[in-house]
């Protein structure tokens, strides 16, 4: 297959790049912003010889999704923000049972049934395991409809690799927008396939396997625990992702995720800001959160001054101070519920600090 181009949506582009990754089995349930996504899947899902079930609620999807992955099918899920609240119990045990998954969160505004405007304020439930217990989700934010094909094929890998559940954390703007997306064959063609001795898939000539959280011997939990958390200090490591603009001179240093990045970086253009050294960090990884770039930040012989961006009140800024280290000063801007920061909201808050700083 040559590359090509589709004007698609972002869930559309997130389903399409599925099932080229090779997810075979998916459980969801409706609720909008996210439907474009499942409602793909149930076309396309079968033409590629894979299941496509539309559960009687989000809690029948996630477990389905745990028992399609015990097999060793690479399986996903997807909804909205109230509705990946009711799959966290399922998401907890997947984590428990080191199982791969991948679940799409298309964010609207909360708390509670909220509205279906964008919002990004599911940002500690993502990066805070969400569920009980001491568990992480790998969570990967996309920023552009092209970058939701892409990444896709990412957290298939990395949930494979490191058999855990991974988030990709888009939202209502994003899911719903159209833009020309580049079908890649290269991706498609270098899906890693990951062995899975681990699967449940009979055992007619080897040992049984088993699927499990639950460990009632004394001192096993705590064993199991400990080697959750070596796994996810590996991660830590070896898969921070961002992406920067700027940095070198900058004096400001904004720092904003999906579809805030976007409005962020158009700001920058502004003519009032002009003469402005300001740079872009882009975390991809939410978590793990990408410290190592505040690192080289740290390194210049002037610190740059931190401005925030989020379409929530200050959830990614925990993340962003604790990055700092008190070594920058962090300013914040957000809306949520539907609230969106404008590019002249933006350029007011830069124009602001810097007349403060003058």
């Amino acid at each position: 297959m040559a590359e090509h181009k589709l004007l698609i949506t972002g869930n559309e582009a997130i389903a399409e790049a599925a099932i080229q990754a090779g997810c075979r089995f998916y459980a969801g349930y409706p609720i909008t912003p996210q439907n474009e996504l499942t409602t793909y899947m149930a076309e396309h899902m079968p033409r590629a010889g894979g299941c496509f079930i539309q559960a009687e609620s989000e809690l029948a999807a996630i477990n389905m999704v745990f028992g399609a992955s015990a097999t060793g099918a690479r399986s996903m899920t997807s909804s909205s923000s109230p509705g990946i609240s009711l799959k966290q119990e399922g998401i907890s045990y997947l984590a428990g049972a080191e199982l791969p998954a991948v679940i799409v969160n298309v964010m609207r505004g909360g708390p509670g049934l909220g509205n279906i405007a964008p919002a990004q304020s599911d940002y500690f439930q993502a990066t805070r395991g969400g569920g009980h217990g001491d568990y992480h989700c790998i969570v990967l934010a996309p920023w552009t409809v092209q970058e939701c094909y892409n990444l896709m094929f990412r957290a298939f890998d990395l949930a494979d690799k490191y058999r855990t559940p991974v988030i990709i954390l888009s939202d209502g703007m994003l899911g719903q927008m159209m833009e020309p997306v580049r079908i890649n064959p290269k991706l498609k063609a270098g899906v890693k396939v990951y062995p899975k001795p681990w699967a449940l898939t009979g055992c007619k000539n080897r040992e049984p396997n088993v699927a499990k959280s639950f460990y009632l011997k004394e001192g096993d939990l705590e064993k199991f625990n400990i080697s959750l958390q070596k796994k996810y200090r590996e991660i830590s490591q070896k898969e921070q992702r961002y992406e920067t603009v700027g940095l070198k001179d900058a004096k400001m240093v904004l720092v904003a995720y999906g579809t805030m990045a976007r409005i962020a970086r158009a700001a920058l253009e502004s003519p009032r800001l002009k003469d402005k050294k300001i740079g872009l960090i882009r975390p991809i990884s939410l978590w793990p959160f990408p410290k190592q770039v505040f690192e080289l930040l740290a390194r210049k012989r002037k610190k740059p001054q931190i401005l925030t961006i989020e379409m929530s009140y200050g959830q990614m800024l925990d993340d962003v101070k604790l990055a700092a280290e008190g070594r920058f000063k962090v300013d914040f801007l957000g809306r949520s519920g539907g609230g969106i920061p404008s590019e002249e909201e933006i350029v007011r808050k830069i124009s602001a600090i810097f007349k403060n700083h003058d």
